[in-house]
């Protein structure tokens, strides 16, 4: 597929997110709390998540002939295929549940395993943060970039709580009081997709979490990659969709952020 071809093929899945934004959002003024189900322990999911992802199947699937699907809600989940759509209709379920203002869609797409396209639709400032390979980022139609930070002292780092896996706390933790310390501080918005697109679009410097799965950031991190950032796991590697880990951040501090990182999970 041309770059061309990929840009095209972005605007029309947009077109499709934008259209279960649009469905999230009228359900915002209404949505009542005993609509929610519980997939396991401080896991939630409703109706919304399920409908919003019924729309983005139904509507990304006629955009290339044969591509797979991974999904968060299960509603269509093939595994891995040449082209392969991974998606969260409702990345933030629990903010939005609470009515909190920050939950996003997240789109991206795997060419090979290797993501090519990414959309992240944050729903409350309306804010489209959408690219495709080579052919940078953008948010509402303005080029963004990475943040051109270089001192960890004037960084402003983003982190998510775990919140089903808790066997890696001391190591997180540590992490977590190094930041405290040394940078402007820390950010813990409840949406990995929006940290992620936050890091591409130079708001925040940094972001680093555990237990995460690809749906919630595939997209993300690749727009971080196209907007000039770094990615990787916590040993430095590449496993970050599927290895449930990820450090993302801005050129000038990923070098000695990983050290940090590598140094507080090396007992594991």
């Amino acid at each position: 597929m041309t770059q061309v071809q990929l840009e095209n093929l972005c605007e029309s899945a947009r077109l499709v997110v934008s259209g279960a934004v649009d469905f999230i959002r009228r359900e915002r003024n209404t949505f009542h709390q005993k609509s929610v189900e519980y997939k396991g322990f401080n896991d939630l999911v409703s109706y919304v998540d399920k409908h919003s992802e019924k729309l983005l199947v139904d509507g990304l699937m006629p955009l290339i002939e044969g591509a797979g699907f991974i999904t968060e809600e299960s509603t269509l989940n093939t595994g891995l295929k040449e082209w392969s759509w991974v998606i969260d209709p409702l990345d933030g379920t629990t903010n939005f549940v609470h009515g909190l203002p920050c939950f996003c869609i997240s789109v991206g797409l795997l060419k090979e395993g290797v993501p090519v396209l990414g959309i992240v639709h944050e729903c409350n400032l309306d804010e489209c943060f959408y690219g495709w390979s080579a052919g940078g980022v953008w948010l509402n139609g303005q080029q963004v970039k990475v943040s051109g930070t270089t001192e960890m002292g004037r960084s402003l780092i983003a982190t998510g709580f775990p919140y089903t896996d808790y066997s890696r706390m001391a190591s997180y933790m540590a992490v977590f009081d190094h930041c405290m310390r040394n940078t402007r501080g820390l950010r813990r918005l409840g949406s990995a997709a929006v940290d992620l697109a936050y890091v591409a679009c130079g708001r925040f410097d940094c972001f680093y979490e555990y237990s995460l799965n690809p749906w919630d950031v595939c997209a993300g991190a690749f727009l971080v990659t196209e907007s000039g950032g770094k990615v990787c796991d916590f040993k430095g590697g590449d496993d970050f969709i599927f290895g449930k880990e990820i450090i993302a951040s801005t050129p000038g501090i990923h070098t000695e952020f990983l050290a940090i990182v590598k140094e507080k999970f090396a007992g594991e």
